[in-house]
């Protein structure tokens, strides 16, 4: 278990947050973006010799860039969740990360308000959601009012041209609840802060692990999220929990008939106030 951090003197502003990560991940994309040109220059270039050398036979140039290999999702099998041999160390068995006035992880205390929030890191409902509830919801678990337990799930990968962005963010955030849980709400808020656009690539690898750095995650833990270790370890454990999610049926949203992100439920029924209202969910728990 890990004890929450609190705000300190001279933090940031949550706007000031919002646009550091939003400009380090516009600046990130166009790198990579001037990577991904210089690499299709140099593929064509090379294949153009290889055609004339060989006298016409095709060769295939691999190369590094945002939609590469190491970025694509495994087929992960149907595995219940209670069957998932590596999940993080924070989480409850039944999903999800809580965070409370004890720290990150642990049994979630009966005698406070439970906030459940599951959430799609390409989702830009959950986006605006966490822009308007997210400094309120670790207030209420700082202050012992609430535990909130945080569901990564991933309902949106088809919102990213193949490369899986939804697993991949939700692995690299259950690795930072294991391995740096005192960093997990800060890395869930600037996840949410540099959010990519539905119908792109999503971040890569390496500009997920870039805001795990500058939430104050260790550079070795980041670089498991650089490399693919993250979602080695956890890919199947995001996957397993989305399956759970979305058959559940207590989850289903009455008015369209279907699961959705965000969803959230306190105590465990499904909240479905105005929460764009920043004042009516710590109304809903009483705060």
């Amino acid at each position: 278990m890990s004890t929450t951090p609190s705000p300190g003197k001279g933090r940031p502003s949550k706007n000031e947050r919002r646009d550091a990560a939003r400009e380090q991940a516009r600046a990130l994309r166009e790198q990579q973006a001037k990577r991904d040109r210089r690499n299709r220059f140099l593929g064509i270039g090379m294949l153009s010799v290889a055609v004339l050398a060989l006298g016409g036979v095709l060769v295939w140039v691999l190369t590094q860039g945002g939609g590469s290999s190491d970025e694509a999702l495994p087929d992960y099998p149907d595995t219940p969740l209670s069957e998932v041999a590596d999940v993080p160390s924070t989480a409850l068995p039944e999903g999800g990360i809580p965070v409370s006035a004890s720290g990150v992880g642990g049994e979630v205390d009966d005698s406070a308000t439970r906030v459940d929030v599951y959430l799609d890191y390409m989702c830009p409902a959950c986006g605006a959601f966490e822009e308007t509830n997210g400094d309120n919801l670790i207030a209420l678990a700082s202050d012992g009012a609430a535990t909130v337990v945080y569901h990564p799930i991933a309902i949106l990968n088809r919102y990213s041209n193949g490369t899986g962005y939804s697993t991949r963010a939700a692995s690299a955030a259950a690795l930072v609840a294991d391995e740096a849980p005192d960093q997990f709400a800060a890395f869930n808020e600037q996840l949410f802060a540099g959010q990519p656009d539905e119908g792109t690539d999503g971040l890569t690898n390496a500009e997920i692990a870039s805001i795990a750095r500058d939430a104050g995650v260790s550079g070795s833990v980041a670089d498991k999220i650089s490399d693919g270790s993250a979602l080695d370890r956890f890919g199947q454990w995001v996957t397993s929990a989305t399956n759970d999610v979305t058959a559940n049926p207590d989850l289903v949203n009455e008015a369209n008939g279907s699961f959705g992100t965000p969803t959230i439920t306190v105590d465990g029924e499904i909240w479905t106030e105005n929460w764009t209202d920043p004042n009516a969910l710590l109304q809903a728990v009483g705060s």
